[in-house]
């Protein structure tokens, strides 16, 4: 008896879900030729392989994971496809009920499916449309902050303190909205025990602060960076950012994060750091 088909074949306008264990390495070359913008989705497949209940969503794609893919779980995250994969992907998602709470990828991906999940969904509450991805692959160029480390469970309120008022200014929300701030604490607690939040701490108050949001075997992605505001101005930010893109470049890993294009400030640090410019994010805010 022959092998079942490693993929489902579908009419041409929709799109078949991966599920088969077979797939792996299929889907693994596609996050390997893309591992700095991939690093999200690798970071789960690593982890847990590609079955829908380990990675917290499914993988889509027309016909060959090497020819489309893209994630569809909390966020929606296209990773690879033309125009006509990309607009089967936005009908797929339409489809069935929203549960999405962005859009987030590389700019020349993400915007096409918008430009058609729009029409149905509606008006997204922010569309930043250019957010430079940025990369490091060796030691920083600047001075690193030696008292920059990685956070105690035990310091945990202290450090969420810091977190949400970073979330706040960043995403435009409240995390602790709806639960009381229990599913956000759980994450931030996650993110310490695993050893990827980092923070100086000056007489028991967070004055910096930066984390490695997903990490996968090649590359650690750096998101939540903050500085409090009556230390701003000294440096701390390009010092902090350094210490923790050094310990990620020092695990064999490749230092990564995206930041909005208006925030000028923020690409001069990562410029001083040693940062450069690989690509170009878009991220649509939904919730």
């Amino acid at each position: 008896m022959s092998a079942p088909p490693l993929f489902r074949l579908v009419d041409e306008r929709r799109v078949s879900v991966l599920r088969d264990v077979r797939d792996m390495s299929a889907v693994r070359q596609v996050l390997d030729s893309d591992p700095v913008a991939a690093c999200m989705v690798a970071s789960r497949v690593a982890e847990y392989g590609i079955e829908p209940a380990g990675i917290g969503g499914e993988l889509w794609t027309r016909r060959r994971a090497s020819e489309s893919l893209c994630y569809a779980g909390a966020n929606l995250i296209p990773l690879r496809g033309g125009r006509t994969d990309l607009n089967a992907f936005a009908d797929k998602a339409m489809s069935q009920a929203r549960r999405c709470s962005s859009l987030v990828g590389r700019a020349e991906l993400v915007l096409p499916m918008w430009q058609r999940l729009e029409h149905v969904w509606g008006p997204a509450r922010d569309v930043r449309d250019h957010q430079p991805l940025m990369a490091l692959s060796a030691a920083p160029i600047c001075a690193v902050d030696p008292e920059v480390r990685p956070v105690r469970i035990d310091e945990l309120d202290a450090y969420l303190v810091a977190a949400v008022d970073m979330f706040i200014g960043e995403v435009g929300i409240d995390p602790r909205a709806g639960d009381g701030g229990r599913g956000y604490r759980r994450r931030v607690a996650g993110l310490i025990a695993a050893g990827r939040a980092w923070a100086r701490f000056e007489r028991g108050q967070v004055v910096f602060k930066a984390e490695v949001g997903s990490q996968s075997p090649a590359v650690g992605q750096i998101q939540g960076v903050w500085v409090h505001p009556d230390w701003r101005g000294r440096g701390l930010g390009t010092a902090g950012t350094a210490a923790l893109a050094a310990a990620v470049v020092g695990s064999g890993r490749i230092a990564s994060l995206y930041v909005n294009s208006f925030n000028t400030v923020a690409r001069a640090t990562y410029a001083r750091i040693g940062f450069t410019e690989v690509g170009s994010f878009a991220t649509v805010l939904l919730d």
